[in-house]
């Protein structure tokens, strides 16, 4: 019969992918922590893991067992948190998963604000502009721009980015006016390689109220939003961006923005969680945080 301490053990293998990290993190012997697996594995009937000499992955059985172990042990900690704190102080690890540009310029004083208030609250933030998937990092929650597919995850939108066209007054002044969308097909454009696809984020505008979506042929492409705003400042071309991207460039003037009329609808940006019917106090926080917080921003 397994007991919990197995799935502590296998869930810990699961979220770094090794069992000497695991080991680590338990304060195990490796050997010990391979031995709960193993066990695990022989009274479920199922391998857990695909083992090589340099990579410890989940299997298909592995990755729906951690799916409902994570949920179990979160569960657990919800319980021993609200036993040992009157209060019921959000408290505990708190793993989030945000893009680099927003985190680091959006949401990490957030963050900051909130682990000031709650002492006891960890914060683990990690920054990724890629495709991070909560149930193979381990984290609590992502946060992630544009329209979700449909899954069985928990989201929640907390933010709107406005997508500007902008460009620097000096490539402006020495270019083709610009008045209409036709016009843009005469110009330079700096491009953002969306990481997730490695394909070009096309350009959206909105003109009489019709959609008009342009691919241009651009020689200029970045997959990092601030270098993006960057190159765009530097008078290189023109640039479709998220707000937050360029509020520095936009208050010292060095891009202003081309066709505001024409603005697409904003970006989306969600946090997406796992599903649970137990929701910890520290998750609750943090998306009272961002609910109250973000606001403030707009």
């Amino acid at each position: 019969m397994n007991n919990l301490s197995q799935f502590v053990n296998f869930a810990a293998v699961a979220r770094h992918r090794s069992f000497a990290q695991a080991a680590r993190e338990l304060g195990l012997a490796p050997s010990s922590v391979a031995k709960s697996v193993a066990r695990l594995e022989r009274e479920l009937g199922s391998q857990l893991f695909h083992r090589t000499t340099r990579s410890v992955n989940l299997t298909e059985e592995g990755r729906l067992l951690y799916a409902k172990t994570k949920r179990l042990l979160e569960e657990i900690a919800a319980l021993d948190l609200g036993s040992v704190a009157a209060s019921d102080e959000p408290a505990g690890p708190l793993r989030i998963s945000v893009p680099i540009g927003y985190g680091s310029r959006v949401l990490l004083p957030i963050f900051t604000r909130l682990q000031q208030r709650y002492p006891l609250l960890e914060i683990d933030l990690r920054f990724a502009d890629g495709r991070v998937s909560l149930l193979e990092e381990g984290v609590d929650a992502v946060v992630r721009f544009g329209e979700l597919d449909g899954s069985s995850l928990i989201a929640r939108r907390i933010d709107e980015q406005p997508l500007l066209l902008c460009a620097h007054p000096g490539y402006l002044a020495n270019s083709t006016k610009i008045r209409c969308v036709d016009d843009l097909r005469n110009h330079a454009f700096l491009v953002f390689r969306m990481p997730t696809t490695g394909r070009d984020r096309p350009i959206e505008l909105v003109e009489r109220g019709s959609t008009v979506v342009l691919t241009p042929d651009s020689r200029f492409r970045v997959d990092h939003g601030e270098a993006l705003a960057d190159a765009a400042a530097l008078g290189t071309g023109l640039v479709q961006i998220p707000e937050f991207l360029v509020r520095q460039q936009w208050s010292d003037g060095s891009l202003v923005e081309v066709l505001p009329e024409c603005r697409p609808a904003p970006l989306a940006v969600t946090l997406v969680m796992a599903g649970s019917r137990v929701r910890p106090a520290r998750m609750q926080a943090l998306m009272d945080a961002l609910a109250a917080e973000l606001v403030k921003l707009r």
